[in-house]
């Protein structure tokens, strides 16, 4: 089949945005086409697929990476009840670490410590880069040379966000931080994901 019309082009994007695993740019979706429909062509075709999409459980969105379709929030938690295992719970230490770096970053290990007024450990930093949601980016240039830390595309694409000023106001975090009870602070619960 050769995608000649809107309609048939608007079709191969939805074809591909609901095979893909991970968000897609509209410079890849334009490699679709033998003939590259252009950028504005391909953003007004996204934003129909939006709209034909509007009234269903799933939605068509943009995030950092690109366009993908995801289920409408009000669904997950009837998806939850198949998951075998349960999501990780995440210690205070580590969420705070993590709010940190994604409000003020490049930052160091020190400057998070500062703005904690405790000691950051290896193991909080670790869990945040091996759930990819961090990343060394730089050294800062003192003594020591101490890496720099920030938040990656797939912190924004999973946290469903296109760019970090999508991130809510930290007067909206703070409130969040006060009304769930979060795992105690301990030698575990600062080092690693919580286990329940």
């Amino acid at each position: 089949m050769r995608a000649q019309t809107p309609e048939q082009w608007k079709r191969v994007l939805e074809a591909a945005l609901l095979a893909a695993q991970t968000p897609l740019a509209p410079t890849v979706l334009r490699q679709l086409f033998d003939e590259d429909p252009g950028p504005e062509v391909v953003r007004k075709l996204l934003d129909e697929l939006r709209a034909d999409w509007e009234d269903r459980t799933v939605e068509l969105v943009q995030v950092a990476g690109g366009w993908r379709f995801q289920t409408r929030p009000e669904y997950q938690p009837y998806l939850d009840r198949l998951k075998q295992e349960r999501a990780p719970k995440y210690s205070r230490a580590v969420l705070e670490t993590l709010a940190i770096i994604a409000y003020r970053q490049p930052v160091t290990r020190g400057d998070i410590e500062e703005i904690r007024g405790v000691s950051v450990s290896t193991g909080v930093i670790r869990t945040l880069e091996s759930r990819g949601w961090v990343d060394v980016v730089g050294h800062r240039d003192v003594p020591g040379r101490p890496a720099l830390l920030a938040t990656t595309r797939r912190f924004l694409e999973e946290m469903g966000l296109r760019s970090l000023t999508e991130l809510p106001p930290l007067t909206e975090i703070e409130r969040i931080m006060d009304l769930v009870e979060l795992p105690k602070e301990g030698p575990a619960a600062a080092t690693e994901v919580d286990p329940e």
